[in-house]
């Protein structure tokens, strides 16, 4: 009877225990939830003007660079936040695969170019090792197969020291397989094991210069096996790792990739009524300075009670209604909208917490009151595609540019010293160094801007091999003699010419007879 008591009381004291840990879960995965949506806040209004920038026309080539690194980071802050619901998600086994059509090049470049900034930071190698033949497209999840490389490569990063990484991909048949290959600390054998546990890292990695949870590898893991895949890993400690991740990607030849149309207007010459409500200011400018160049009236609601009035006095064309507002949330006004005010244009949900845009609570019959979902950061061709749809606008675009100058044509007004200081810029990977030297050309030769044009797009996209290849062939010109080279190097020669007083030069023999 003692043991039995025992028993019970232990029963007791663990029901107890896992009651407190079940909570402090659910306390951290609200916090998690919140502290997302505070981030994605922010973050919209960062990335949707970034997005009005970048497609600017007057903003300047050199800025449009600078604009768009903005952007890529900024995509990539949103998936490292994406990455703290999917914890939330994993816990409840909630995780939602799509099956997205994916242009795999223009996805891997995206990533590459990603990354290559931050090894570039670190002074240390990136390369990419792609086949010869890849699909187009594929089909597979777009924002979860990101994730997972992203993860792979930025690991390999931070714990690499020296060297380099390469991300190296193969096919056979319709099997990719991802290789991240890195020549950093490495993973002790004992250590293999439970790298993909939740919280785990190696004991060489405790260092202040790598910091982290250990959360990345155990999402990985997760999302390469729920999408079909595995993931495996070989390590030698001191000499670095290889992570293989294989996945079927299902592929096809598709059209060509056709650049994005810069939307410039839209056809009819009514204004459009548009009425926003959302409690950030930043994120109903963002709206404001998107829709109102286009022909829409924009008005503008901090709570639902004031989008409730203002819709009275007019009804609006269109509604966008963000979810999480003080005192009324999205799904009531849209609620009120429909069946109190008996307002019939159509509704587009946006919400900052991914998890808030699935059925609106307490609706079971099917139904709903509004017609579309947006997540926030917002992407301004989705927002723009979503209300031509529902508005039935067609809209008009601005003329496509005329193709830049052929690289042949545009070296051509290179002089061959121009073009050599280009190319020992490019042979150490110098970056910026182009960047300056290139504004400097502008400035200094307005009429080579078509060439520097077409050298600065490919330095945009960090594709130095066709930046070298672009510039004239070594062989296409003479190499200056020594002496010439002196005079033309020589700062003394450059700021006061040969000297009159020089002496001539002595007849030489032969030319006496």
């Amino acid at each position: 009877m003692s043991e039995i008591r025992a028993h019970k009381r232990t029963d007791a004291a663990l029901q107890k225990a896992k009651e407190v840990a079940e909570r402090a879960n659910q306390a951290k995965s609200r916090y998690v939830i919140g502290i997302s949506h505070e981030l994605r806040s922010p973050l919209n209004a960062i990335l949707g003007y970034a997005q009005l920038l970048e497609r600017d026309p007057a903003i300047p080539e050199r800025r449009r660079d600078g604009v768009r690194t903005i952007r890529r980071s900024g995509e990539h802050l949103a998936a490292l936040i994406e990455g703290l619901l999917d914890i939330s998600k994993i816990e409840a086994g909630r995780i939602e695969l799509y099956r997205d059509e994916v242009r795999l090049p223009e996805f891997l470049d995206q990533i590459v170019q990603m990354l290559r900034l931050q090894a570039e930071a670190k002074s240390i190698a990136f390369s990419f090792d792609a086949p010869e033949r890849m699909p187009e497209v594929v089909h597979t999840d777009e924002r979860r197969l990101r994730q997972i490389l992203i993860n792979l490569l930025s690991n390999a990063i931070k714990f690499t020291r020296a060297g380099g990484v390469t991300l190296r991909l193969r096919f056979r048949s319709e099997v990719a397989e991802f290789a991240v290959i890195d020549t950093g600390i490495g993973i002790a054998e004992a250590d293999l094991a439970r790298i993909f546990e939740p919280f785990q890292r190696g004991e060489n990695s405790h260092a202040p210069s790598t910091p982290g949870v250990g959360l990345g590898l155990t999402i990985t893991k997760t999302l390469t096996e729920v999408m079909g895949g595995e993931i495996s890993v070989r390590s030698t400690l001191g000499e670095g790792s290889t992570f293989r991740v294989r996945l079927l990607l299902s592929g096809k030849v598709g059209a060509p990739v056709l650049p994005e149309r810069r939307v410039t207007g839209r056809a009819g010459a009514r204004r459009l009524d548009v009425l926003v409500a959302d409690d950030d200011p930043a994120h109903r400018a963002l709206i404001a300075d998107l829709l109102a160049p286009l022909g829409f009236t924009v008005r503008l609601a901090a709570d639902g009670a004031e989008c409730l009035r203002l819709a009275e006095d007019r009804a609006p064309d269109m509604f966008l209604l963000d979810i999480a507002m003080p005192g009324m949330t999205g799904w009531e006004l849209a609620r009120r909208l429909r069946e109190e005010a008996l307002q019939e244009a159509p509704i587009i949900m946006v919400s900052a917490n991914a998890l808030e845009l699935g059925p609106p609570p307490g609706r079971r019959d099917g139904t709903r009151h509004h017609d579309d979902v947006l997540p926030k950061p917002l992407s301004i061709p989705a927002l723009l595609e979503k209300v031509g749809v529902l508005l039935g606008i067609t809209w008009t675009f601005a003329e496509a540019e005329p193709p830049p100058a052929p690289p042949a044509g545009a070296a051509a007004r290179l002089t061959p010293a121009q073009a050599a200081n280009l190319r020992q810029l490019a042979a150490i990977g110098y970056v910026g160094g182009i960047r300056e030297r290139l504004d400097a050309l502008e400035a200094e030769c307005p009429e080579a801007a078509t060439a520097i044009a077409v050298l600065r797009g490919h330095v945009s996209e960090y594709r130095l091999d066709a930046f070298l290849a672009a510039l004239p062939p070594e062989a296409a010109f003479p190499e200056p003699s020594p002496e010439a080279a002196h005079r033309e190097l020589s700062p003394e020669a450059t700021r006061q010419g040969p000297s009159p007083e020089a002496d001539p030069p002595k007849p030489r023999p032969e030319d006496a007879e």
